[in-house]
Parts: structure tokens; sequence; C-alpha cells
């Protein structure tokens, strides 16, 4: 026993004490307001990458409706019984285009031959998720010239066979009429298909077959995933950007976003293949289309929802430069700004112009109130500069109160983000879109980088970021607590210099868990459930925590708080709830003590507190775990405008302080 007490001595402080650093003295004057919090300060960025808007967003169930796609039986199964994958003893679908270049060029002719039952499936995206006792909304466009089909009978199939729902309909009209029924799923499945069997013999042609869950955001017909909106929706973004991102631009122009054909009736929309689905080869995706049913006017209205200031992206004449580059020459530039102009007066325009009307006619007389619009996504170089001249002269001419948000390239540093830069400056811009896709290490390291940046210069718009556990376009990048805590001490960066940038928002912002092309991603869901990434949690905690003023956090020493012994820290007022936020960040493995003492203003006795953490760095949420860094609430005493708290490594935390 003797030999054995001084090394149990000797042994027990490793267990009994943490590693702590210096208390560490913090100031915050808050009766000192360095600069307003702009609305917009957080936002998110809607690109349709990773199935985001059909087979995600957007709530069809459907996958090729209307027989559109390049293989427009893509989708769709008929019986098979023989090698050719269909049984012509009891009938065949074919396709029939009768106008080759309208949007709905294509329909399907059924022949059945036989009484037994033909019968057509179709296999939605990845699988139809169905919830029991949730009711869903068919509708169907057909004919049946010859009277002779006498039923369609409509059921949910699960990977055995079994029914978990059905209803039906009678097609009794000889020229095109829209059939519509409900059906009640009997129980919750992920992976449903969808049959249809016809009663009868001789021909019926069909249309834009389209099912919908009548519990739809808001309630809305044929409208938007509930589950996913309501993510977004507790975000309180103050922005909206859509619609992309590199979708703008297309691969060629000829595949370019064109927002027109995005409005009006959605069977007159015209369908266009994504950009994404060949763009990656280790995730191809044939079957990734755009169906526009979730459109400009869709956007604009989900802004509207949300309470965030719509931000659309239009091409500027240039395809994606990482593409084909193809341009348009600056004399054929005109119906690309018309574009421009036109959009304006969808959006703001009375019901007396013709796009206005356009509005009205969808349901939404009201103006939506565009205050901001951006020329281009990620373009960069000369011929940008260009155009964005011409783009910037004929909005300004037209519309002087319209924002104009330019580009400065996909990169945020190297060359061809220093000349973007320092021509639009030259050119009195009003605001820059910076994209960063970069390491842990590099957001952690630039937590700094707006310090310095000329405040007589444009406006920064922080438009696409997230942190790369691996690399950027990698498969294997992960949403983990290392990158989403070093994207929270980035963001106390952008925070603590809100007088230039005013706008920001992480990217991409969903993912299909079976149909992804590209990661990190915000918020990930499959047919029935969504969750919110950890780096989703942090984006969480700043936009609900924006304030109105920023206040500065200042060391003992008198310098800015920026990263010191990994140490992050911003510190915001807020004039509506009257109180201060303050977000610290610990990126170190020893807990670190803090004394704040709040000067020139009285607050409260209690403070809430509102932590995000993991000791380990590679967590993460997923479907299994959904909540497993989430933030905790606590609470805090405050004496005599004195605050002593102590952070744990690797943590996140927002402090709210009342106000007297």
């Amino acid at each position: 026993m003797p030999n054995f007490r001084p090394i149990f001595i000797l042994l027990l402080p490793l267990f009994s004490f943490p590693v702590m650093s210096q208390k560490t003295e913090l100031v915050i004057d808050v009766g000192h307001s360095i600069a307003k919090v702009q609305p917009t300060m957080y936002g998110i960025f809607f690109e349709d990458i990773n199935f985001a808007a059909d087979g995600g967003l957007y709530a069809e169930m459907v996958k090729n409706r209307g027989f559109e796609f390049d293989d427009p039986m893509m989708g769709w199964k008929q019986p098979k019984s023989n090698p050719y994958g269909f049984n012509p003893t009891s009938g065949i679908a074919t396709i029939i285009q009768p106008e080759a270049d309208a949007a709905n060029r294509n329909f399907c002719r059924i022949n059945i031959e036989d009484d037994k039952g033909y019968e057509l499936i179709n296999v939605g995206f990845r699988g139809m998720g169905i919830k029991k006792a949730a009711i869903y909304d068919l509708s169907i466009m057909a004919r049946n010239p010859g009277q002779t089909i006498t039923k369609i009978l409509v059921q949910f199939i699960d990977s055995l066979g079994n029914v978990l729902g059905e209803g039906s309909m009678a097609p009794t009209g000889k020229d095109w009429q829209t059939y519509s029924t409900k059906f009640v799923a009997q129980a919750t499945n992920p992976k449903t298909t969808l049959k249809f069997t016809f009663k009868g013999t001789g021909t019926i042609d069909l249309d834009n077959i389209s099912l919908f869950p009548e519990d739809t955001w808001k309630g809305r017909k044929n409208g938007l995933r509930k589950d996913i909106v309501q993510l977004l929706a507790d975000l309180r973004p103050g922005f909206l950007r859509f619609p992309g991102g590199c979708i703008v631009e297309g691969r060629t122009l000829a595949q370019r976003y064109q927002w027109k054909k995005t409005v009006g009736p959605v069977w007159d929309r015209n369908l266009l293949i994504n950009r994404w689905n060949t763009e990656f080869a280790h995730r191809p995706a044939p079957d990734y289309f755009q169906s526009f049913g979730l459109g400009f006017f869709e956007y604009f209205q989900l802004s509207e929802d949300l309470g965030a200031a719509p931000v659309p992206i239009l091409g500027c004449g240039m395809a994606c430069q990482f593409n084909t580059g193809e341009l348009v020459p600056l004399d054929d530039l005109g119906p690309y700004i018309q574009d421009a102009l036109d959009l304006i007066e969808f959006a703001n325009g009375s019901v007396a112009t013709p796009w206005g009307k356009v509005r009205n006619d969808m349901g939404h007389p009201e103006p939506f109130h565009m205050k901001y619009i951006g020329i281009g996504n990620e373009q960069w170089g000369p011929e940008y500069i260009k155009r964005y001249k011409q783009f910037e002269k004929a909005l300004k001419d037209a519309h002087p109160e319209i924002v104009i948000i330019s580009s400065s390239g996909p990169f945020p540093e190297g060359d061809f983000f220093e000349y973007g830069r320092s021509e639009l400056k030259k050119l009195n811009a009003e605001i820059i879109d910076e994209h960063y896709y970069n390491s842990p290490e590099w957001f952690r390291e630039n937590a700094t980088r707006y310090d310095n940046y000329d405040r007589q210069g444009p406006k920064i718009f922080a438009g696409e970021y997230a942190a790369q556990s691996v690399g950027i376009t990698s498969p294997e990048n992960k949403n983990n607590w290392e990158c989403a805590l070093s994207e929270a001490a980035f963001m106390t960066g952008l925070e603590r210099n809100a007088d230039i940038v005013i706008m920001t928002s992480y990217a991409p912002l969903l993912a299909h868990e079976e149909g992804w092309q590209w990661t990190p991603d915000l918020i990930w869901f499959n047919n029935l459930e969504v969750y919110g990434t950890v780096n989703y949690y942090v984006q969480k905690l700043f936009a609900n925590h924006r304030g109105t003023d920023l206040l500065a956090v200042i060391t003992a020493k008198g310098d800015v708080l920026t990263g010191q012994n990994n140490l992050y820290a911003s510190s915001v007022k807020d004039a509506n709830s009257n109180e201060v936020f303050v977000k610290l960040v610990n990126f170190s493995n020893k807990k670190q003590a803090l004394e704040i003492d709040f000067k020139n203003q009285k607050v409260g006795s209690e403070a809430t507190v509102l932590t995000l953490r993991s000791d380990t760095l590679s967590d993460e949420n997923s479907f299994g775990n959904p909540k497993k860094i989430i933030p905790q609430e606590s609470s805090l005493h405050v004496s005599n405008n004195h605050l002593n708290i102590e952070i744990t490594p690797y943590t996140f935390m927002v402090l709210e302080v009342p106000l007297k």
C-alpha cells in the first residue's frame, strides 16, 4: 500500500480537474451600435441539385407525369411477362407526339387487347413515400374515344404486391378531360409504386398523371412538401435566393434556365433536363429533369410565405464556364436583358402590365415587392464584365430602385477573383456575390477575411459557402461537427463585419438520401423523413439571433476578439426584443473561462444559454439519429452586468441576455 499511494495522488488530478486555459475577459459596449444588421443578413439559397425540386420540395409523387422525358416511358413500367417488357396479349402503351415543339408535346396511348386488366406502373422518385391515414389527390387527363374503357383502378403497391390504398375513376369522355380521385394510405411505406389497372378493351389516351399529398405547405393544392418547408421557415430567413446556382447558366445556352418558361399553367411549362444529371461520374442521374412545377411564381410565393426577400438570379448570356462557356455576342444580348426587365414587371408591375397580368392570372394580383436581382451566377473574366455593364445600364435606367448583385466568380481568391473585384469596384457595383467551398481550416483562418475590406467599396453577399471535410466535389464530404463549428467561427467574422457583409447563405440547401450529386448539404430528406444537419443548427442559431445592431466584442487588452486561442465571438443587440445576443465558438480541446462585462446599459439577471457541442469532431446528425447534435438550453446568472461562463471544448453557444 505505501508504494501505491503516491501513484494514486499523481493520477487523481488528471481525472478530477479538466484542462482549462486562463480566464479571458471580454467587454461588450451595449450602448454603442457599430452598424445596423440588415434583415437580409442570414438567408437561404435554393438550387435544384440533389433532387431538391422534383422528388423533393415540390410534392409531386409521379415521375415523368407528362411522358416528356427524353425517354418518354422513363419512370413507367408495363407488365413484364416476356423479355420485351410488356404483354402484347393484354395491351401496350406507346407514345404519341402530335406537336414536336409544344411544351406538352407527348401523350401516352394505351391499346388494351383483353379484359384481364392491363397494368401500368409509375415508380416515383426512388419510390413513393406514403403515410398511414394520409389522403392523396390523383388527377389524370384522359380521352376515351371509343368509350370502351370503363374504369381506371389506381393503387399504392408495396414491394410484395400488397395494396396499401386505392381509388378509381370512370373516363367517360371522348375528348380530353381531367379526372380526379382521392384515396387514403392504409399503411406507412417509403417505397410504394403507383399501379393503374384498366377495365375494358380498346384505346385510351393519357397525359399529365399527377399525385400529391393533400397535406402540403399551407394546404395549397399541388403544392410543396410541408415538412421540408417547415425546416426552412424555422430558419427565419431574411431572403431566398433562387433558382441556383449553375443551373442558371446551363451547360449550353440552350439548356439555361429561362424563367418565362416556368410560369403560367403548369402543363404549359417546358420541361428541361437538369444540368446535374450527368455532371459527376460518381453520381449519374439520367432521370433528373426539371418539370418546373416549382417555377418562378412558386419561388416568389415561397419567399412571401417565409417573410424572406426574393433574390432571383438570371443568366447573363454566358453558359457555365466549367462546361462549354458558350457566349451570346454582345450585339445579341438584348433578349437576355429584356428577360430581366420583364421579370421586374412580373414581380412588381401592376396587373395592367403584360407580365403583371400573368402574375395576376396565377392568383397573385399584389406585387411581390422584389428589391434585388442577380446578374450571372459564378461568371468571371472580361466577358462577364462586358455583359454586366450592359445589364447594369439598362436596369438602372428603367428601375433605379432595384439593387443589382454581381459575381466575383467561383473562388474566394486568385486571379479571377481579384480581376472581378477590381473591375466591379470601378463600376461602383452595389453588391458582389462571393463563394467559398474550402477546408474547415480555411474557414477558421478566414474569420478575419472582411476585417480589412474597403468600407467604401461594394457590399458583400456571401452567397454560397460550406466547409468541405475531404475536398470540393468529393462524394466523401460529411456534414460533420468539425465543418459546422468551423463555419460558426467564420460566421462570427461575417457578423462582425455586418457593415459590409449584408447577405449570407449556406449551399447547397437540400439533398435526397438516394438522389444526391453533391455533398455536404444543409438539409437531408428521403421519401418520408427530413432532418437538419448540425450545420443547419449553426445556421439556425445565427439567423434566429440576427439582431438589429452590431456590437463590438473587445478583450481586456483592447483588441477585437477574432479567434485568439481558438476563441471566436460576435455580438448584436436586438431593438425589437430588447436583448443582447452573444455568439461564442471554442474550437480548442480545452475549456475556456470567460468573464463578460456589459457596459453602458443595464442587463437582466438571468441569461439563456443555447449550446451546440460534441466532443467528437466527426459526429454527424443522420436519419438514424437526426438529433444527435442539437441546441441544448440552460440558464446563467448575471451579476451587476457581469457574466462568468465556462465554454467546453468544441462548442458553439449563443447567450440571450435581456436588457433592462
